[in-house]
């Protein structure tokens, strides 16, 4: 596991623990989505993995993909930047969908913020244990960008087509109990135990026959990956034409002041 330089991975009572190493905001690219494709993967083959904890460094879950220079500096405009924008997202799906391809069952573990990209990875896992404290945000209608990383499959799917949409429309943050009120998320914890109440859920999984496990997981998700696959054709498409729209840089903007964004639909 030597070569993640960017994930810490434990493997512990059948339970593996994959731990997202960007802090203070966890920002992914392309190279972060790839390292935690190629770790799942790893960890499909592994026998002595039977269900993985998908967690994170710092305060953050994650914030987002970083469509700037890569760099963790954390200011908005250099963070998503229409080149950087084109640039990443051109790549950056074909690797989620890796995620989605996963054998074995994910557990997230939310402490902190999972907003925008960061709310779709979050949608990766099968389950969610999160703190009170967790913030969950679809805020592309804000950015002025239509949602991605296939979360209009993911969300409707979870919590019904009119929670989805009003998260969608409005942009609006959800905190740990109205997301675990709405189905988003399964189980509640404190910020000190997240994890290992994540991993808790994972071991009580992990007991049990893990060829049977697969099988479950396998018909349950039926068709899931592809449809997602699907989907973020469509919001790639969608995104990279209104990144190119006043909107979006005036949405980049009021985002990054903290201010409504004051748009005029060009």
């Amino acid at each position: 596991m030597e070569q993640f330089s960017e994930l810490g991975i434990t493997i512990n009572n059948r339970v593996a623990t994959v731990e997202i190493q960007r802090a203070p905001l966890n920002f992914f690219d392309r190279e972060l989505i790839c390292q935690i494709a190629d770790a799942f993967e790893l960890l499909d083959a592994n026998p002595e993995c039977r269900a993985i904890v998908l967690a994170s460094e710092g305060k953050v879950f994650c914030a987002g993909a970083n469509f700037g220079t890569g760099k963790q500096d954390g200011s908005g405009d250099n963070n998503f930047s229409e080149t950087g924008f084109n640039t990443v997202t051109v790549n950056l799906y074909s690797e989620a969908i890796r995620l989605f391809r996963c054998k074995k069952p994910v557990i997230a573990a939310i402490q902190g913020a999972a907003v925008g990209g960061g709310f779709g990875l979050a949608l990766v896992a099968d389950f969610r244990v999160a703190a009170p404290e967790a913030r969950f945000a679809a805020n592309f209608a804000k950015l002025g960008i239509h949602p991605g990383f296939g979360l209009t499959v993911t969300l409707p799917q979870l919590i019904g087509v009119q929670k989805a949409n009003l998260l969608f429309y409005t942009g609006r943050r959800i905190k740990g109990q109205e997301a675990l009120e709405i189905g988003l998320v399964d189980q509640l914890s404190t910020l000190e135990n997240v994890r290992a109440d994540a991993q808790a859920l994972a071991a009580e999984i992990a007991e049990n026959a893990p060829l049977a496990v697969v099988s479950v997981r396998t018909t349950m998700r039926a068709g899931l990956a592809d449809k997602v696959a699907a989907a973020t054709d469509h919001e790639l498409k969608e995104q990279q034409w209104l990144r190119g729209t006043k909107d979006a840089d005036e949405g980049v903007r009021a985002v990054s002041e903290r201010r409504p964004g004051n748009f005029t639909g060009t």
